[in-house]
């Protein structure tokens, strides 16, 4: 008996997966489920190189891409260089979220540290300050990290 029944929940379970197999090898035409646009809709991008100016203010952009959203949404940004675990940010845009692309510039000094011209490691990231209750709470929308060179400006 035990056989059959490992047969039956193996045979069930099967059943259950094949209709999802085709979902999951189906190329890009396929829409994306409807619980999935935000993940297709919003997005943020680095441009491959920033500037540096001679009091350390360092100047990052890319582009950014958000549907709407029920608090103020931001693009922050954070560079680093030798130590990748030591960020530093840079600046804050406020994000217009209409589901169109849009580009954001950051500048800013970072207090601790001086940068200087050569290869850095940015991340940006597109979040929201959702209102919960008496305090906002931050809702990321999506996040990128690359290497870039930052040139003196």
């Amino acid at each position: 008996m035990r056989v059959r029944s490992a047969a039956l929940v193996t045979a069930a379970g099967a059943a259950l997966l094949l209709p999802v197999a085709p979902a999951a090898t189906a190329g890009p035409a396929t829409p994306a489920a409807p619980h999935d646009a935000r993940l297709v809709a919003e997005s943020v991008t680095v441009d491959p190189v920033g500037g540096i100016a001679a009091d350390g203010s360092i100047t990052l952009s890319g582009t950014y891409r958000c549907t709407g959203g029920t608090g103020p949404v931001f693009v922050s940004s954070t560079v680093s260089q030798s130590d990748q675990s030591a960020r530093y940010g840079v600046g804050g845009t406020r994000a217009v979220c209409d589901g169109l692309e849009h580009r954001w510039v950051n500048t800013g000094t970072p207090d601790t540290v001086v940068l200087k011209p050569g290869a850095a490691h940015v991340e940006a990231t597109l979040m929201e300050l959702r209102p919960m209750g008496i305090v906002p709470l931050p809702s990321f929308h999506a996040r990128h990290a690359q290497d870039v060179t930052l040139t003196a400006s």
